[in-house]
């Protein structure tokens, strides 16, 4: 998956004006009549009424939201500082545990959060919530492989759970990580 090149939400306008054959303007007043509903709601009126895309109505509704871009991070700097400093720290000590061993992978920001790549493709990635840590190896044979290791973290189909609290399994991360470098050689 590679990242937009354009971020904007408008650069998504012509195609929502070809796809489903009405002027933006258009758009602009249907989302004005959804206007105090929650997010979901939203989404849903568009692709049940109007059959969208969940893209296309993700961009729609943001926009009429008045966030206008899908970047919000630079840097995973800017990332870390939105974070609570503690769980910044762990963020932190996740991706160490991996760079140390791999240091030739390179810590990028994609989909608004810190990804670890080499070269083309994405091996590890970390996302964050308030009372928990999300990370996956970017490869669902990988997860599985790792799955009976994992007996105590919260496995789901792409993605490992783990409180803000989980002391770093170094050992577990890097012979991910190890799994994901071998696939995409």
């Amino acid at each position: 998956m590679a990242t937009p090149k354009d971020p904007s939400r408008e650069s998504h306008f012509p195609a929502i004006e070809k796809k489903y054959g009405e002027k933006m303007s258009y758009w602009f007043k249907v989302m004005a009549k959804l206007e105090g509903q929650k997010y979901p709601e939203q989404i849903a009126h568009l692709r049940e009424n109007y059959g969208f895309s969940q893209a296309h109505a993700n961009a729609l509704v943001m926009y009429s939201r008045g966030s206008l871009s899908a970047k919000r991070f630079e840097t995973p700097a800017q990332y870390f500082k939105t974070l609570e400093p503690k769980q910044a720290a762990k963020v932190r000590a996740i991706l160490k545990a991996i760079t140390s061993k791999y240091p030739e992978l390179e810590l990028v920001i994609a989909w608004n959060q810190p990804m670890l790549k080499l070269g083309d493709h994405y091996v590890f990635g970390v996302s964050t919530a308030k009372n928990h840590i999300l990370f996956t190896p970017w490869s669902q044979d990988v997860l599985e492989k790792f799955r009976p290791k994992m007996t105590d973290l919260d496995v789901k189909k792409k993605t490992i759970g783990v409180p803000n609290d989980w002391k770093v399994d170094e050992k577990l991360l890097q012979a991910m990580v190890k799994a994901r470098i071998a696939e995409t050689k």
